[in-house]
Order: structure tokens, then C-alpha cells, then sequence
């Protein structure tokens, strides 16, 4: 069984303080071609990883693969939720690792800990991820934040990377690494970036919301009498 690389025995979890986020081809063109999920739910999680990347401060690097071509322009929900990220443009390079100015702006970021995302999966995503680790990087993939063509694809696609050595993972579970707690100020916020997430949990919040309010309304009436 393969063993995540780079963490020299050490438990395979996002550290804030020392993770980069890497959101890369989320482009207009490439989501026509998805397949393995609704591309709504895709385009919602892409922007979710950029709203949490902002709400913990970590550096965002965008990219694009020919945004010029029919591969269209990266989505604009990727840099209004992380205005601070940084976009490196590519020369044609299909894997982004190629670059190096933006393998430079990886590591000018001084992380060693990236969380990746791109589309489509199987390219997009997958080759940098491995090329990461063959350069020392801890590396979490964002499967679900990614996408590809079918779900065959997808499947082939996690037997290689976590046979290299990259951590799969859902977007929602990114956010709970990195939230770590709901004992903080931005408590709301992050209940927000669950919502694009599953849209469902919007449901959770308005019955806590509606709960509270009748509790409320409850103790105004015990008082009163």
C-alpha cells in the first residue's frame, strides 16, 4: 500500500502555516467537457477553496492552459473569493509544473504543504500534484474541486496519483482541516463556505437559526411571566 510522500512519518494533515494553495486550468471551456459531476457543484467547490484560502490567509497561485484558445478563461469566482491570489501565465505548458515562473511563485511562497486543485483531474491536476512530490512538496489533491471527462477517468486518475504519493481529499474535508475550530471569529463565514460546498447545509443553518429564534422567543415569555 502506498504511504503519502514527503511526511516522514509524520500524520498526513493540512497545516495552515505552512500550506499554499494551487487552483489551476479552473477554466470555462475544460467544465464543458466534465463529466464525473455536476459542473455547477464543481464550479461552487473551485470557489469555496478560494473563499477558505482567503479566510486563512494562504497564498493562492492561479494558471491557465491557453485561456486565449478554446479552453476559455479562468472563472471569475476563483480571484473575486481570493483577491490577493496570484495568476502566473504558461507559455503552452500543459503541465503547469513545467513553468518555471510558476514553480517559482510556488516557491517563492515559502510553503511546503500545497493543496491542489485543477481541471481536468486526470492532467490538470495529476501532473503537478506528482511533480510536486518528486520535489519535496506535501501534496493534497482536491478531487472534488477538480473534474474530468467520466468517472473512469477519475478513478484511474487517484490510483496514480496516490500510488506516487499524493493525499486525495474532498473539499469539504479541506475546510475542516484548515477551520480547525468553530471557536473563532469567522465562525459565520466558514458556515457560508459550507453552504457553495453541499448547498444543503444552508437547510442546517436556517433550522438553527429558526431553532434559536423560538428559544428566544420562549425566554422572553418565561421572563415576562
Amino acid at each position: 500500500m502506498s504511504s503519502p510522500a514527503n511526511f516522514n512519518g509524520q500524520r498526513p494533515v493540512i497545516d495552515p502555516s505552512d500550506t499554499a494553495m494551487l487552483l489551476i486550468d479552473h477554466q470555462s471551456g475544460l467544465f464543458q467537457t466534465i463529466g464525473d459531476m455536476p459542473m455547477p457543484e464543481l464550479r461552487q467547490r473551485a470557489a469555496a477553496l478560494a473563499r477558505m484560502a482567503t479566510l486563512c490567509k494562504l497564498p493562492v497561485i492561479t494558471t491557465a492552459s491557453v485561456p486565449q484558445g478554446p479552453n476559455g478563461p479562468l472563472i471569475p469566482e476563483i480571484h473575486e473569493n481570493a483577491p490577493h491570489a496570484r495568476y502566473v501565465a504558461r507559455r503552452g505548458e500543459i503541465n503547469a509544473w513545467d513553468n518555471p515562473e510558476f514553480v517559482a511563485a510556488v516557491k517563492e511562497t515559502g510553503r511546503k504543504t500545497l493543496v491542489i486543485a485543477g481541471t481536468i483531474t486526470s492532467v490538470c491536476m495529476a501532473f503537478p500534484s506528482i511533480s510536486a512530490v518528486a520535489d519535496g512538496y506535501k501534496v493534497f489533491a482536491v478531487v472534488d474541486a477538480s473534474g474530468t471527462y467520466s468517472k473512469m477517468a477519475q478513478e484511474i486518475t487517484l490510483a496514480r496519483v496516490v500510488q506516487a504519493g499524493v493525499v486525495p481529499m474532498d473539499t469539504a474535508a479541506v475546510a475542516s482541516e484548515l477551520q480547525q475550530t468553530w471557536h473563532r471569529d469567522d465562525a459565520q463565514q466558514w458556515a457560508e463556505v459550507y453552504t457553495k460546498i453541499f448547498p444543503a447545509y444552508q437547510l442546517l443553518i436556517e433550522s438553527y437559526t429558526k431553532a434559536q429564534a423560538v428559544q428566544s422567543a420562549g425566554e422572553v415569555l418565561d421572563s415576562a411571566r
